[in-house]
C-alpha cells in the first residue's frame, strides 16, 4: 500500500507541472514570438517482484514481476513551428519566417529571440523591449555593408545626413526624330539638373542637332549656366552617327564590352565646386537595351534619364527587407543602406535555456550558434513592419486542461483509498 501513495503522490505532483506548464502556454497566447511548451511523462524506476524464468522440460516460462514506482516529468519542450505573421506596419516590428533567431547583447551575454517587437533608445540604439542591443552589421559612410566583420550592436540615428554626392554619370535614352540629313536640321533639348560637392544644383542642358546634309548624324553640346553666361562642356561637337535606328558611333569614344557608350565631358564647369581632375561622362545605353537612344520615326521620347548625384539628405523613415538590411529613405529622394540584421540558428534549438522575456541562451546541449545574413544557411527570411504571433492552439491547450485536472483529480483518489486501506488495517480487531 505504501507504493501506492508514492505512486499517487508523485502523479500529484507531476499533473502539477503539467498544470503549471498548460496555464503558461494559455497565459502567453497573445505574447509575440511565444513558443508553446510541453510536458513529457516518463515513469519512475519499477520495483522487481520477481524475476523471468526460462522455459522448460516441465513447464512455461515465466515473465517477471514488475510493479512502478510512479512517473515524473522528464522534460518540458518548445514547440519550434512557425506562430502566423501579424502586419503592424511598424518599421522597427520584424518577423522571422524560419527558423533563426534575433541576435541580442545585454550585460556582455549574448542572448537569442523570436520576438521582433524591437525599439529605438535615445542614443538611436536598436533594442529589445528589454534592453538587449540588437546585433548586425552597420553600414559605413557609403551605405556598404560587410557582413563578413563581426556583429555589432545596430544604430538608427534620428536625424542622420546623407552627405552630398558630386555628380559623375548622366544617363540618356529615349527617341530621337529620324533625320533623313535634309531640310531644316531638328533640334532637341533636355535639361537634368546635376549636383557639385557641397550638394549645389547644377543645370545641365543637353542639345542634340541633326548634322546638315548628314543623313543619321547628330552633334551633342552640353552647357552650364557661369553667371549671366554659360559654360559649353566641349569646344569640339562630338558627333553621334546612328544605323538601322541604333546608336553605331560616337566620334571620339570606343564602345564599352556591353555595345554602351561613354562619352566625356571636356571641360568641367568652373564655377561649381567639384573635385580636383574630376570628370564627367555621358552614358548611352547599349543598343536593344531598355532605355537605349534611338532614331526611329515617330514620337520625340529623348530625354536626360538619370544622374548619380545628390545634395545632402536627412534620414526620413526606414525600412528592414527580408535580406535582414535596414534601408533609410533621405529627403533628397535617395535611399541608402544603414545595415543589415544578423540571424542565429542551432543544431538544437530545444536545448536554448528559457531565462525569460522571450530571451534564451545558448547551453552545451544547444549546439554553437550559426550567426549569419538572413536568407541564407537556413535562417529563414525577415518581414520587416510585422510580428510573429505565439503558436499556442488554445483549443488543444484546453483539451490538455481537462486531461490533466482529471489525472490530478484520479491521483487524489488514489491517495485517499489508499489512506482508507491503511486505516482499516490499523483498526482491524
Amino acid at each position: 500500500m505504501e507504493q501506492s501513495l508514492l505512486a499517487a503522490v508523485s502523479g500529484i505532483e507531476s499533473n502539477q507541472t503539467y498544470l503549471d506548464v498548460i496555464g503558461n502556454n494559455i497565459a502567453n497566447a497573445n505574447t509575440v514570438g511565444y513558443k508553446s511548451e510541453d510536458a513529457v511523462f516518463t515513469d519512475l524506476l519499477a520495483e522487481q517482484v520477481a524475476g523471468a524464468t526460462a522455459p522448460s522440460a516441465g513447464g512455461a516460462g515465466v515473465n517477471p514481476i514488475a510493479v512502478g514506482s510512479g512517473v515524473r516529468i522528464g522534460a518540458v519542450t518548445n514547440e519550434q513551428s512557425q506562430g502566423s505573421l501579424e502586419q503592424t506596419n511598424q518599421p522597427t516590428d520584424v518577423a522571422i519566417q524560419g527558423s533563426g533567431f534575433l541576435v541580442a547583447e545585454q550585460g556582455g551575454q549574448l542572448y537569442y529571440t523570436r520576438a521582433g517587437h524591437l525599439t529605438i533608445d535615445a542614443n538611436g540604439d536598436l533594442a529589445t523591449p528589454t534592453g538587449g542591443l540588437i546585433q548586425g552589421w552597420q553600414a559605413n559612410a557609403q551605405g556598404v555593408i560587410n557582413p563578413n566583420a563581426p556583429t555589432t550592436g545596430l544604430s538608427i540615428p534620428t536625424g542622420k545626413i546623407m552627405n552630398a554626392q558630386a555628380t559623375t554619370e548622366i544617363t540618356v535614352g529615349g527617341n530621337l526624330p529620324a533625320w533623313s540629313g535634309t531640310g531644316t536640321p531638328p533640334v532637341v533639348t533636355t535639361t537634368i539638373d546635376a549636383n557639385d560637392t557641397l550638394g549645389n544644383t547644377v543645370p545641365v542642358t543637353l542639345t542634340f542637332t541633326g548634322v546638315a546634309g548628314q543623313a543619321n548624324q547628330w552633334t551633342i553640346q552640353g552647357t552650364v549656366p557661369n553667371g549671366s553666361s554659360s559654360t559649353n562642356l566641349w569646344s569640339t561637337l562630338p558627333t553621334i552617327t546612328f544605323s538601322a535606328g541604333n546608336i553605331s558611333s560616337i566620334s571620339g569614344v570606343t564602345a564599352n564590352s556591353d555595345g554602351s557608350f561613354s562619352l566625356p565631358v571636356g571641360t568641367m564647369p568652373p564655377n561649381f565646386s567639384f573635385p580636383a581632375g574630376d570628370t564627367w561622362k555621358i552614358d548611352f545605353p547599349a543598343p536593344g537595351s531598355i532605355g537605349a537612344v534611338t532614331q526611329f520615326a515617330g514620337a520625340q521620347t529623348f530625354a536626360a534619364q538619370s544622374q548619380d548625384g545628390n545634395p545632402p539628405g536627412m534620414l526620413e523613415s526606414f525600412a528592414i527587407g527580408e535580406d535582414g538590411v535596414i534601408t533609410g529613405a533621405f529627403s533628397n529622394g535617395r535611399t541608402e543602406a544603414i545595415g543589415q540584421l544578423a540571424l542565429a540558428t542551432f543544431s538544437n534549438p530545444g536545448g536554448l535555456a528559457d531565462t525569460g522575456n522571450l530571451m534564451y541562451t545558448q547551453t552545451p546541449n544547444s549546439g554553437q550558434p550559426q550567426i549569419g545574413t538572413p536568407n541564407t544557411g537556413g535562417r529563414g527570411s525577415l518581414i520587416g513592419g510585422s510580428l510573429e504571433s505565439s503558436n499556442v492552439d488554445l483549443a488543444s491547450q484546453l483539451t490538455d486542461l481537462i486531461v490533466a485536472q482529471e489525472a490530478y483529480q484520479a491521483n487524489t483518489k488514489v491517495v485517499a483509498t489508499t489512506s482508507q486501506a491503511i486505516q482499516s488495517l490499523v483498526n482491524m480487531p
